[in-house]
This record gives structure tokens, sequence and C-alpha cells, in this order.
């Protein structure tokens, strides 16, 4: 690559990605928000996760030699 090129490939890339105007922060603390958002979510898991836990039980009944496999990924 010589100078030529890459003084292309930076105009173009300045023209793709303009430079960010004004304050790029959040106006606000965003943090109470994720706060309250996590407290309202529901500490139950949904049925698809039991469906996937039953189903890695009944995997590691038929394959029991899967269950290492299974704690190496863990």
């Amino acid at each position: 690559m010589n100078e030529n090129d890459e003084l292309r490939i930076k105009k173009l890339l300045q023209q793709a990605l303009p430079p960010v105007e004004g304050d790029p922060e959040p106006g606000r603390d965003l943090w109470p928000a994720v706060l309250r958002r996590l407290d309202d979510r529901p500490s139950a898991l949904p049925w698809f996760d039991w469906a996937l836990v039953a189903g890695l039980v009944a995997f590691a009944a038929f394959f029991p030699a899967s269950i290492p496999v299974f704690f190496y990924y863990l």
C-alpha cells in the first residue's frame, strides 16, 4: 500500500464516519433506570429454561460420557 492509497482510505473513512457533534454523554444518569428495570423483572425462571435443564439431564442420563464435557464448558 502506498501513501496515495492510505490518504484515499483515510478520506473515505472520514466521509463515511463524520465526527460526533456536541456532547456524546447522555443527558441524564442511566444507572437508576437500569436498576429499576432489573427490579421489575420476575425472579422466576421461564419454562424454556426448565426445559433446557431437563434436556441436559436427559442427555446426560442417556450419554454419561458427556458429563465431563458439560463440566468443562461450565
